[in-house]
């Protein structure tokens, strides 16, 4: 999923902690979605919270993500600002050994790991966040797609013709044809 691992600044040394609430804050930036390829977010900024708490089998991670993502509107084309504003909760176990969570929400972790990189859980979260339909309008921040750029798409359409033009280009030797009905 990552090209070249560049997010080593979102991983959390745990070993050191104390049990109990410890909260780490991180910074999003275009160079954040860089890093995975084919993302479907490129551009955005977000901050992103997140309160760990340190407990003698597992550790509960609480993300609060908010701030704005760049994307494209499926219906004029252009560019716009979406706020986003996430909130997550992730289980961590430690096991022995490997073993695989049936449970999305808990991660199984080694217990000879010391820290937990975060930056595919962070990645996630924004990726379902993305709403399904992208529409400038619809962002809420007073943005109206682009009416120009409607009606170009509009003239392309098929059927999108007016009658008029229709007869502008119809050759004058089927419309001689047409009177013999």
């Amino acid at each position: 999923m990552l090209s070249l691992r560049p997010l080593k600044q979102f991983s959390i040394p745990f070993t050191g902690l104390k049990i109990g609430k410890h909260q780490f804050d991180f910074e999003i930036d275009n160079s954040f979605f860089d890093a995975y390829d084919y993302s479907l977010v490129k551009k955005g900024e977000l901050k992103v919270e997140v309160e760990l708490d340190k407990q003698e089998t597992m550790l509960i991670l609480q993300f609060q993500i908010n701030g704005t993502i760049v994307m494209d509107c499926d219906k004029c084309l252009a560019e716009f600002n979406a706020p986003i504003s996430i909130h997550e909760r992730q289980i961590v176990k430690f096991a022995e050994d490997d073993l695989e969570s049936d449970d999305l929400e808990i991660i199984m972790l080694n217990k000879k790991e010391s820290e937990l990189d975060i930056a595919d859980l962070i990645y996630e979260f924004i990726t379902v966040g993305v709403p399904y339909i992208k529409i400038c309008e619809q962002n809420g921040d007073g943005q109206k797609c682009d009416q120009e750029m409607i009606a170009k798409l509009e003239s392309f359409a098929v059927g999108s013709h007016s009658e008029e033009e229709e007869k502008q280009d119809e050759d004058p030797r089927w419309s001689a044809l047409k009177k013999l009905k």
